[in-house]
């Protein structure tokens, strides 16, 4: 029986910070493992794999794009090393693979083909903020990117707190960045005074921002904090 390769899902870091300071030495470890890594951005991923591994030979390396112009038959053929014995990485541009972010396709394709799936430990900036919020970490619910008409994004946002408020769920959600701060004055002008909403900023950066403040004493700070362009994750409870 031919014994297949192993499928890893790689972490990558939320910015502009020392490898070590947020990754374990078992990613390093499966980087210079593999050759064949299913990413994002060919360039992003060199980048990744010469700061964590720069012993490695950029030669060596075979990488896949996988992204929303991705063929389904190319993403088929993606796994042909792992069948053949060898193992595979998925790399994400930040964070963690496959949570709000490509790769869940493919992990779902390994399965069916029986190939072993195995995720490494790395920052997620949906639990990280999650965990600093002070909000119900045991029920919440991820909601991705809000529309962007503006009638229609505040229907969702009203639907949010009231889930929040009878299910006592926590709702987070992102936001393009050059749009954070439009989201947030809306937040503002259509929530409920109490309803808390936790604002995390540039998760495991030198500059990191996480608080939470009710709707009430948002408006008091808003002028406090500039989230223009900075990566961000919203949560209301």
């Amino acid at each position: 029986m031919r014994t297949l390769g192993d499928l890893y899902l790689i972490p990558n870091m939320l910015g502009e910070v020392r490898v070590t300071e947020v990754l374990p030495l078992k990613v390093k470890e499966i980087v210079l493992l593999c050759n064949h890594f299913i990413v994002e951005n060919e360039k992003n991923a060199r980048r990744f794999i010469k700061q964590i591994a720069p012993e490695k030979s950029q030669d060596l390396l075979e990488l896949f794009p996988l992204n929303k112009h991705t063929a389904i038959e190319d993403k088929q053929t993606y796994l042909s090393y792992c069948l053949s014995g060898f193992p595979t990485g998925i790399i994400s541009d930040a964070g963690c693979p496959a949570i709000a972010d490509p790769g869940s396709e493919i992990v779902h394709i390994a399965h069916q083909k029986g190939i072993r799936v195995i995720p490494l430990v790395g920052p997620s900036s949906l639990l990280l903020s999650l965990m600093a919020s002070g909000m119900n970490g045991q029920s919440f619910a991820f909601n991705g990117y809000l529309p962007i008409d503006k009638n229609e994004r505040r229907i969702i946002l009203r639907k949010l707190e009231r889930r929040a408020k009878e299910e006592h769920q926590s709702q987070s959600f992102i936001e393009t960045p050059y749009r954070n701060e439009s989201l947030l004055q809306e937040m503002l002008q259509i929530l409920a005074p109490q309803t808390a909403l936790c604002i995390a900023c540039d998760i495991t950066l030198p500059e990191e921002f996480i608080h939470t403040y009710t709707i009430r004493e948002w408006k008091r700070r808003v002028k406090e904090i500039n989230i223009h362009k900075r990566p961000t994750i919203f949560i209301i409870y």
